[in-house]
């Protein structure tokens, strides 16, 4: 079982690493002695974190700004890890984000673009980077799911299956790798104080609803992560929240989410 405190010195590869849980997660694992490609598309918000941690931790800090949603993404990543002669022990899948909205008002080439970063460039990174790890005996995958794994969402139809993809798919790595020193873990957050509701176009109650720290995230993460477990649900309201959605019918629950999500209109537009 990978420990952190084993980690110290070595590498990891952090997505989504210009701001929220990304961000999080590479200044966390700084603090304990890791070494870190930071990949995201905002440069100069990873140069602000890059400086923060050589200031605060003295580790090494490698940027790559790369646009996931491309073809080629996944590959650019891996030939400058390689050029850097970098062994990747920890890789952390936190890039993606969520749409809010009827399928009449959708524009489905976003859709797109958001399967393709939550579910093909995570699945392209760990099929990069975890025959490596499996070689040398040692390193984990983290890959940062949603509570939305659990269940049907409406309105939020595309993101919540793009998240049980997530879930399920680091499930079964988790058995894969139980006889090999390579842990994969998945995290499901539920809301989080970050500028994921604002991409995805969620109505302003849904942001005030009570929420975690990205802080609080990656801290239970990382905690999980180091007991060797297949996922962590974050917060205590979110984990009943999941023991609720397998207690009740599949109906029951959609439509529930039907309700919590639907857009809200403007009096304007209800005429």
């Amino acid at each position: 079982m990978p420990r952190l405190a084993d980690m110290t010195d070595r590498w990891g590869l952090v997505t989504g690493a210009s701001s929220g849980i990304g961000a999080e997660f590479a200044r966390q694992l700084a603090a304990r002695g890791m070494h870190l490609i930071l990949v995201a598309r905002r440069t100069e918000m990873m140069q602000g974190l890059a400086a923060e941690l050589d200031r605060l931790h003295g580790t090494k800090t490698e940027i790559l700004s790369v646009d996931l949603t491309l073809a080629d993404a996944v590959q650019q990543i891996a030939d400058k890890v390689a050029a850097a002669g970098i062994e990747v022990d920890l890789l952390v899948n936190c890039a993606g984000f969520g749409m809010v909205g009827e399928i009449l008002e959708t524009d489905f080439d976003r859709v797109r673009q958001m399967l393709r970063l939550n579910i093909e460039a995570l699945a392209a990174l760990t099929y990069q980077f975890l025959p490596g790890m499996i070689r040398r005996n040692r390193g984990a995958v983290v890959n940062v799911a949603s509570i939305a794994a659990f269940q049907p969402v409406a309105y939020m139809g595309a993101y919540a299956a793009s998240k049980s993809f997530v879930l399920h798919f680091t499930e079964a790595l988790h058995a894969e790798l139980s006889d090999t020193g390579v842990v994969a873990m998945a995290v499901c957050p539920g809301v989080t104080k970050t500028d994921f509701f604002d991409v995805a176009g969620a109505t302003g109650w849904l942001q005030k609803h009570s929420s975690q720290t990205p802080e609080e995230v990656v801290r239970q993460a990382l905690k999980a992560l180091d007991r060797g477990r297949q996922y962590v649900v974050t917060g205590w309201r979110n984990y009943l929240l999941t023991c609720l959605v397998r207690i009740a019918t599949r109906w029951r629950v959609v439509n529930e989410s039907k309700r919590f999500f639907r857009p809200r209109r403007s009096n304007k537009s209800k005429g």
